[in-house]
């Protein structure tokens, strides 16, 4: 250290520790910031050090500084100054620099200069110093902002939340895409959903939710699967109709955006992305009509039982440019594309089962649910499905269980569609997917 960034009358561990993102109101003063050396660089002798701490980066200079290598921890005293070029507004004329903790080989990554658009692999194999960068944890910050909206709209609304086995021996929806494991010499699973809890408790509280995570043993290799996510799980009781259950989706998603409107408005700005308007009545179509549509506006041909993945984009592009709606629910799906739980409507081919689709990928699945036991037990039969490996869930519907409803959201397709990220495994800040145990 010269003698010009030698400590002044302040020692560092006389100081409140500042936020970057509070420099504005101690212009003129000196400060004490810790973070982490974002980015360093040296000219004739003056040494600009970026610092990045949970607020932001701000630029810091001094003369004769010994800077580490980038990524360690560090301690800078300085004077705040107005700096039109700095990041913020601001910089700090350092007079005291500490090394908290040196990193002691380069980082594999230069982090400051990290975009989406690198090979993914790279950047999830040093997920532990990738997540540092100001794009990745602005994006996880964004959906840890959509989850507390989340609570607390369901919690105005009178919901209590749960929560549930995630080893279970028994899939809710039924057929392979379970994780297998031993349970003490039994066979168990990872569970897929909390359905078959949520509903059961919907008889306790009628109204509930959960956020946790569920498990998908699909061999999906794709930019919009994993095989764990956060599903965010809604059932609530005393339904008319699927209906209700819409327009309870709908006025959440409202109070979600309003919240990160004015909660992570920063966050949007530095990754470019825009909030969409959430209509009073998000539109609504029946399958069999939107796979009309999109033939007949589009020409494309939709085979299977459902909609394929461009059907939905169309879908979406001709809500948007026709509604001004970036949201669409796609309604009265067929029996043969829904669980064994979902209610039939008359006549037993549709049910009241819907998904809803947000910029062209489906982002929820919903629905009424059947809550007659008779009803209940001819479906599981009709599904094939084996009656007493379901017993610990059909019995609570003996004992006059309401009409009832709800949906899952998953938390990272949600993230990277508001954020135009377009790999969903950079909306989770550890992917789990065909390949990937690690880190």
């Amino acid at each position: 250290m010269t003698a010009e960034s030698q400590p002044q009358q302040a020692q560092p561990h006389t100081l409140t520790r500042t936020l970057t993102r509070d420099l504005g109101a101690h212009d003129g003063q000196q400060v004490r910031l810790q973070g982490f050396l974002h980015a360093r660089r040296d000219l004739g002798g003056v040494q600009f050090a970026v610092l990045r701490d949970v607020s932001g980066v701000a630029q810091c200079v001094g003369k004769g500084l010994h800077l580490p290598l980038p990524e360690s921890s560090i301690e800078v005293l300085g004077t705040v100054k107005a700096h039109a070029k700095a990041p913020g507004g601001y910089e700090i004329q350092i007079t005291d620099f500490r090394v908290l903790s040196a990193a002691v080989q380069a980082s594999p990554l230069e982090i400051p200069k990290m975009e989406w658009n690198v090979n993914p692999e790279t950047m999830l194999d040093y997920r532990y110093v990738s997540l540092r960068g100001l794009k990745e944890r602005a994006a996880l910050r964004v959906q840890a902002e959509l989850v507390r909206a989340f609570h607390d709209h369901l919690n105005g609304e009178g919901f209590t939340e749960i929560s549930t086995p995630k080893i279970v021996s028994a899939g809710a929806e039924g057929g392979a895409n379970l994780f297998k494991l031993d349970y003490f010499g039994e066979q168990a699973y990872l569970a897929q959903s909390p359905q078959l809890y949520k509903q059961i408790m919907v008889g306790v509280f009628e109204r509930v939710y959960e956020v946790a995570p569920v498990y998908r043993a699909e061999e999906h290799a794709t930019s919009r699967h994993l095989n764990e996510y956060l599903s965010l799980d809604v059932e609530m009781g005393f339904i008319d109709s699927e209906e209700d259950v819409m327009a309870l989706e709908n006025r959440l998603l409202a109070s979600i955006m309003a919240h990160l409107k004015s909660s992570c408005a920063a966050e949007f700005t530095l990754l470019g992305a825009t909030l969409p308007e959430v209509l009073p009545y998000i539109p609504r179509i029946p399958l069999m009509e939107a796979r009309e549509l999109v033939n007949g506006e589009y020409g494309h041909v939709v085979g299977g039982k459902d909609l394929d993945p461009e059907a939905e984009r169309l879908l979406c592009q001709y809500y948007a440019e026709k509604h001004g709606s970036d949201f669409v629910f796609v309604t009265k799906y067929p029996r043969a594309a829904r669980p064994f739980y979902a209610y039939p409507e008359e006549g037993g081919e549709l049910t009241r089962g819907f998904d809803l689709l947000f910029r062209g990928i489906e982002i929820t699945s919903g629905g009424q649910r059947i809550n007659e036991y008779d009803m209940l037990m001819k479906s599981i039969a009709d599904y094939k499905l084996n009656p007493e490996s379901l017993a610990g869930y059909s019995e609570v519907f003996k004992y006059g269980m309401p009409p009832h409803g709800g949906f899952a959201i998953g938390a990272e397709r949600l993230t990277a569609r508001l954020l135009g990220i377009a790999n969903v495994r950079y909306a989770r800040a550890f992917p789990r997917d065909r390949n990937r145990l690690m880190p």
